[in-house]
């Protein structure tokens, strides 16, 4: 492919996605003379080892995300997109998205994780998982649901092995959010 930048310019570095590895690529680059172009389809990072204490009503949202921009406020050599990559074509060194296609000269993929159900994928509507803001909210409301109902069986003199299975929570999953979720 040959190059197109017009001559002086500096290499435009794409980086998809807005997690921790995009994060450390784009700061590693903050003294290079590159252009740096972040893509992630939300506008702030999510720091993932707290995402628990919003899942559990401990933070909010706020507090685990802060605005990618605000991040990299002081690094002049990049821009921040707010846009979902679609495809990249590697023989024409573009990154597809909306509302425009955007060249690169290197780019760097870290997209993240998802979880994974094993080949379980039914489980996905009884146990949601916990990759985005979106998911903590839904578990918190499950929870918070959980002891709101729990609370008004008591008020009706329920019985205690009723309240109690009100009160079991069951946790699918040992990694590091798992663990921390579960303490």
């Amino acid at each position: 492919m040959e190059d197109t930048r017009i001559p002086g310019d500096p290499p435009h570095v794409v980086i998809v996605g807005g997690g921790f590895a995009g994060l450390y690529a784009a700061k590693g680059l903050a003294g290079a003379r590159v252009r740096v172009t972040l893509v992630d389809k939300h506008n702030y990072h999510t720091f993932r080892p707290l995402m628990y204490q919003v899942a559990t009503g401990l933070l909010s949202p706020d507090d685990v995300a802060p605005p990618l921009r605000s991040i990299f406020r002081g690094q002049a050599n990049i821009d921040v997109q707010m846009s979902e990559v679609t495809g990249v074509d590697t023989q024409s060194r573009t990154v597809h998205m909306e509302p425009c296609d955007l060249h690169y000269d290197y780019l760097i993929i870290a997209t993240g994780i998802r979880s994974n159900y094993f080949g379980n994928d039914a489980w996905a509507t009884v146990a949601p998982a916990l990759d985005s803001l979106d998911d903590a909210e839904t578990i918190r409301g499950n929870i918070l649901s959980a002891f709101e109902k729990a609370e008004r069986l008591a008020a009706c003199s329920a019985g205690a092995e009723q309240i109690q299975a009100m009160l079991t929570f069951v946790l699918v999953g040992g990694g590091t959010v798992g663990v921390e979720l579960a303490g």
